[in-house]
């Protein structure tokens, strides 16, 4: 042995670089960290989206719905109100006539009506005239009943339209918190993908590939074969936000559902199954619009059912509901698919007929009554009620929409003035009047 000799060299294969290397612990601690923090933040982003959507539905259910509820409620009180008072000042009997006017007097009473000021003043107001025509001798004075009535009308339908609007507002924040919920989901499921992307590169080279290369200098070693391969499963994050996703998704789904309902419920009128006055005007606008830009004839009507007051008088409103809806289906069964009616309030109707001439309207008009006479309603009793009504066309082309509603509302008048169950177009002259059996 010689002493103080060196020690042999390695060989070259055994030679091993010397380099720093992470340990495998501490590169999966950091990247099980940062895919931690971005899991829990995708997920509080995904909940904050969730609650938002929840908040405006649950505002919605419990505030905006019994607000518009309310208001349709006390428009019908006001309509209540002002038929109350025709009828004190139309009943020749002075039961009757007190009657009424305890009923009026109920109605301007009720607690509702001091929850707003307009309509507090106006019942208050309407109670105080019909009170001194009712004590008087005296005829009363219609004109200012007139002009109470009208009142009283154009408040309910303000009431009315304030509802709806509020809904439409809530419907409106609705579709923009779930789009802007859109698009965060959209850049959620980017952000996860490229982050999933991202991992799985880093996986496969840092860990995968160099266990691969330790298996085949395993097996380089052992010559027992090669060593089985472990099962694949998936990550339980990405399950979790697989599922986060699809209840995500769920909910939308629900949601949408609400707000059609809600739309449905603030455009259309709830006995009838007709768009109420403000879709209906919409409507007509555009439909107005389109004439005048290419031209086009079009003709608007107002129709009133005959001695509907009666009716509910007589048989109660459940009957006058179902005269209504007896008139509604004519109506669908009757009109064009191009044809536009919406109900106005009370035992109002709208129509607007486009590419008609006012001569085509009255015809399409008596058919509709021809219809409504051969359609009588049943009572319980087996008597029959014929529903009659009145129509009040206007030639619109080349005019505003409420100048030829106007003139409609005039011709109706004429209608219910020439015997009722009739239609009379509005005169383009004071002489010209064209009514139709």
């Amino acid at each position: 042995m010689i002493p103080n000799a060196p020690p042999p060299e390695r060989p070259a294969a055994t030679r091993v670089k010397a380099v720093r290397r992470w340990p495998a612990s501490t590169v999966l601690a950091v990247l099980g960290s940062v895919f931690a923090l971005i899991a829990v933040s995708l997920v509080a982003l995904l909940a904050v989206d969730l609650r938002l959507v929840t908040g405006v539905v649950m505002r919605l259910h419990d505030e905006t719905v019994p607000w518009t509820v309310e208001r349709q409620r006390l428009a019908r009180n006001l309509e209540e109100l002002r038929m109350g008072g025709q009828r004190v000042l139309t009943v020749s009997e002075r039961p009757a006539r007190n009657d009424a006017l305890l009923v009026v007097r109920i109605l301007a009473a009720h607690p509702g009506m001091s929850e707003d000021p307009r309509t507090a003043s106006l019942a208050k107001e309407v109670e105080a005239f019909l009170t001194n025509s009712a004590a008087s001798a005296d005829p009363p004075d219609m004109k200012v009943w007139d002009e109470l009535s009208r009142r009283l009308r154009l408040l309910a339908d303000d009431l009315s339209v304030e509802g709806g609007q509020r809904v439409s507002l809530e419907l409106d924040r609705m579709s923009e918190a779930v789009e802007q919920t859109r698009y965060k989901l959209l850049l959620n499921v980017v952000l996860v993908a490229v982050f999933v992307a991202s991992f799985l590169f880093i996986l496969r080279r840092y860990l995968i590939q160099p266990l691969q290369r330790i298996h085949r200098v395993l097996i380089s070693l052992d010559g027992r074969g090669a060593l089985p391969l472990l099962s694949s499963s998936s990550m339980a994050e990405i399950h979790a936000v697989e599922e986060a996703i699809v209840r995500f998704d769920a909910t939308l789904h629900e949601n949408e559902e609400v707000r059609l309902k809600l739309e449905r419920l603030a455009t259309t009128d709830g006995l009838t199954g007709l768009p109420n006055r403000r879709h209906f005007l919409g409507q007509a606008a555009e439909e107005m619009a389109r004439a005048r830009r290419y031209g086009r004839p079009i003709t608007v009507g107002i129709a009133d059912l005959d001695h509907f007051k009666q009716v509910n008088d007589r048989f109660g409103h459940a009957v006058g509901d179902q005269v209504l809806q007896r008139f509604a289906a004519v109506v669908q069964e009757t009109l064009r698919e191009t044809d536009r009616v919406g109900r106005f309030g009370g035992e109002e109707f709208a129509f607007i007929f486009p590419e008609t001439t006012p001569d085509e309207a009255l015809r399409l008009a008596g058919r509709l009554r021809q219809r409504l006479g051969a359609s009588p309603l049943v009572l319980p009793d087996d008597s029959i009620l014929a529903v009659t009504v009145s129509f009040g066309l206007a030639d619109a082309t080349g005019r505003g929409l409420e100048e030829s509603l106007a003139r409609a509302d005039a011709a109706l008048y004429q209608a219910k003035g020439g015997g009722r169950d009739c239609s009379v177009l509005a005169a383009e002259s004071a002489s010209d009047i064209s009514p139709q059996p």
